[in-house]
């Protein structure tokens, strides 16, 4: 008997019907698998790790156990997946050949072993190989299974390695802070060697956000022949650019004019943080890769968890592209077909999975709308980077006026090329007139503008995990996973992402008191570590004592009264703020805050509550929205209800219940 491993039951399932057309469903402890009776094989997909790397049970109490035990703790393994991890036991009895087929990366390699290591606890002496694709497609598909090779452990050994670090890390440093700020239970503060770094950025951003201080200054700009020129230089005094606007005479001297085309390079093949960075346009960057690995196993796209931005040589690009012949990218296509097909390159080139490419067509009508989003943007991309390249006219013209340079330049596109296919770029033109050297031309208007410099933009989700790339934070296949947790933990929220005082203070206090944790530096290194686990050229438990020997000192060196004391003052400032945001008003009774509570029923409440007993009635049905129209008698916000019959203005609820209280009383 033949069993076939795979990551996932979706993945099973199609290498099920693409090497066997007689297989047939089983399902055992609720686990689906396959088994093809003219093969005897069996092909069961996992649901990824099946177990997972923990501390033992006794140190489960964050209380009771000392931070530095963690450092010399053994780790134990613990099956997540029970049903799973008992369907192979009962299949490895049977079997004689095993089949990895996960994904190929480090996880997948890891996830193969994993399940290997149970099999081979009952069936010691089974046979085992190893298949690689990158899409799940017929052709790919039956390639790899004629082509198996070995595992490859050293490139399972470092996933394992990430796993163990990051676990200690993430362990030592959450319980440093929460227990510091008395944070235990479901608020915790997390931490990470990953994530505490990629918060600094944040927090560092918005700080010189904050302590920016805007200038004023002044340009001077004449029209000539219907466009506006600058003057080469920038004035911070008022009274200067106005003693210099008045010098100036009524016509310009063409000095300079030049006119030349130019070509604009076509975007390079999507690897994995160009494809989040761009798919962050329409969604956040985890909900892109789930939909994107969907994509990957219902066989339209290729592997979505890539470094490499060139297309090898063994693609064929021209196939790829007259699939779409005929399509909803037919335009598109007949476009990169008319000429030579001359792929765009990028920097970074391995040898494990091509850049993310489209492997089959797919109709909006077969996908969700959130899937056909990703998918027309991976055909898009593609096309893009096989296209011609965009043609641009550029027109630059200087001016003499009196002594005074003015310049001013405009651009025409004249050959769309692949800016036809990727319409998410916008193509800004600016078409200036031609003008010849040494014509004198009459200045129509001149003006001052008056501006002010500005403070460095926050960063959006794209551009942080393209800033995570360069700087060595996480990997491809976890940078959107560390975003996802800074706004489950609150941390963060908005996009572009702007920090919250928790967020500052975890920050501040780890900068004071244990700094190099805030660093890229440390978790860059071991990412390098772990590419060298890989290579078979480090060994894991060198690796894994230097981060035992770093998180050490840190524990020896933090002060963890100071900690506690910035922790729990942004905690309490963003406390303060949430409840301001939600607040109606403040309570007549004690100067309270007035918030909407429920407890049996709705109402509105002061959070000086059980000091304060003041209450306030609300209507029991439909969603309340607090506006920002704010009663002139009671200071309180004016509130609305909708319902499914429509929206019902309630006004002021403190005018409400008093009118209430009126109409009662009148009736009796």
């Amino acid at each position: 008997m033949w069993l076939i491993i795979a990551e996932k039951d979706k993945t099973a399932r199609r290498i099920a019907q693409i090497l066997f057309r007689d297989f047939k469903r089983l399902n055992r402890y609720g686990v689906n698998y396959y088994f093809s009776p003219s093969n005897r094989a069996y092909i069961l997909g996992l649901k990824g790790h099946i177990v997972e790397v923990d501390f033992p049970p006794e140190y489960n109490d964050w209380r009771r156990t000392p931070l530095k035990s963690l450092l010399r703790a053994k780790f134990v393994w613990r099956v997540k997946e029970k049903n799973i991890a008992k369907l192979l036991v009962e299949l490895a009895k049977e079997v004689e050949r095993v089949t990895i087929a996960t994904d190929y990366d480090r996880e997948g390699e890891l996830i193969g072993v994993e399940a290997l290591k149970i099999i081979r606890k009952v069936n010691p002496n089974v046979k085992v190989d190893r298949v690689r694709f990158s899409a799940i497609t017929p052709a790919d598909i039956r390639r790899a299974f004629e082509n198996p090779v070995e595992i490859d452990y050293n490139l399972a050994k470092s996933a394992e390695v990430r796993q163990k670090i990051d676990l200690i890390w993430g362990a030592v440093l959450t319980r440093l802070l929460s227990l510091s700020a008395g944070k235990v239970g479901k608020d915790f503060l997390s931490a990470g060697r990953v994530q505490s770094p990629t918060l600094r950025l944040i927090v560092e951003r918005e700080k010189q956000i904050r302590e920016f201080k805007s200038k004023k200054f002044w340009e001077i700009y004449v029209k000539v022949g219907g466009i506006e020129a600058k003057l080469d230089k920038r004035f911070e005094s008022k009274e200067e650019v106005q003693k210099v606007l008045a010098s100036i005479g009524d016509f310009a001297k063409v000095t300079k004019f030049e006119k030349k085309v130019v070509e604009e390079n076509k975007p390079i093949p999507f690897n994995t943080t160009e494809f989040l960075k761009e798919a962050s346009r329409f969604m956040s960057p985890d909900k892109a890769m789930r939909i994107a690995e969907e994509l990957y196993m219902s066989g339209y796209i290729s592997y979505p968890r890539t470094d490499n931005t060139v297309y090898p040589p063994t693609l064929n690009l021209r196939r790829l592209v007259e699939m779409f012949v005929g399509t909803e990218f037919d335009r598109e296509a007949k476009i990169v077909l008319a000429g030579d097909i001359v792929p765009s390159k990028g920097r970074r080139e391995t040898k494990d999975h091509p850049p993310i490419h489209p492997t089959a067509v797919a109709s909006k009508e077969e996908l969700s709308k959130d899937e056909w989003i990703i998918y027309e943007l991976v055909v898009r991309r593609f096309l893009a980077s096989l296209a011609p390249k965009a043609v641009w006219e550029i027109r630059r013209v200087e001016l003499s006026v009196d002594g005074l340079m003015f310049r001013a330049s405009g651009k025409r596109l004249i050959e769309r090329g692949w800016r036809s296919i990727y319409t998410y770029v916008q193509a800004e033109e600016n078409v200036i007139p031609e003008f010849k050297i040494g014509e004198v031309i009459k200045i129509e208007a001149k003006r001052i503008a008056e501006k002010k410099t500005k403070p460095p933009q926050r960063y959006t989700t794209g551009r942080l995990i393209k800033l995570m790339e360069k700087l060595g934070l996480g990997t491809k296949s976890t940078r959107h996973e560390i975003i996802k947790k800074l706004y489950s933990r609150r941390y963060v929220y908005g996009n572009p992402l702007k920090p919250t005082n928790t967020a500052f203070a975890v920050i501040e206090a780890l900068k004071r008191n244990a700094e190099l944790i805030t660093l890229p530096d440390m978790t860059a290194k071991l990412e390098e570590d772990m590419d060298s686990i890989a290579e078979g050229k480090l060994d894991e438990k060198t690796v894994l004592l230097e981060s035992v020997r770093f998180l050490d000192k840190i524990l020896s060196d933090v002060n963890t009264d100071e900690l506690g004391k910035s922790l729990r003052e942004g905690i309490e400032e963003d406390r303060r703020k949430e409840l301001e945001k939600n607040s109606i008003g403040r309570c007549p009774k004690c100067g309270g805050i007035l918030v909407v509570k429920k407890f049996e029923k709705r109402f509105v409440g002061c959070t000086n509550y059980p000091n304060c007993d003041f209450t306030l009635p609300l209507p029991q049905k439909g969603k309340i929205y607090i506006t920002s129209k704010v009663c002139e008698k009671h200071g309180l916000k004016k509130i609305k209800i909708r319902t499914k019959d429509g929206i019902w203005n309630l006004g002021c609820p403190y005018c409400n219940y008093l009118s209430w209280k009126e109409k009662k009383k009148d009736a009796t």
